[in-house]
């Protein structure tokens, strides 16, 4: 389910997936989920949004371990109305950096024509 591109072109165009573009200008597709429906796991990593907006990324471990991390999780599930979710690295140092360009991220929208 990873799926990290380099460049625009590498990019999916496809119903079932959703690109953004990281803080550092890293491309990453990620696929939505139902909002009402869906489980944190701690092999996938979470992107909350509403709208174009990152409201919150993490793991399941996130919340277990950090009070702070879990209060932010639950106060962007009360507005969040989206939810995307990548596989997340093995590396811990990996999915730190992930989950930093993720919480800046934006919609990448693929021009028409």
């Amino acid at each position: 389910m990873m799926a990290v591109a380099e460049r625009f072109d590498d990019l999916r165009v496809t119903a079932d997936v959703a690109n953004w573009r990281g803080r550092s200008g890293r491309y990453y597709v990620l696929a939505p989920l139902p909002i009402d429906h869906f489980a944190l796991t701690d092999s996938d990593l979470f992107l909350l949004a509403r709208g174009p907006d990152v409201l919150w990324v993490g793991c399941e471990a996130d919340i277990v371990s950090d009070v702070a991390v879990r209060a932010g999780f639950r106060a962007a599930l009360r507005v969040a109305n989206a939810v995307f979710c990548i596989a997340q690295p093995e590396n811990e140092l990996d999915r730190m950096t992930m989950t930093w360009d993720l919480e800046d991220a934006e919609p990448v929208e693929f021009p028409l024509g």
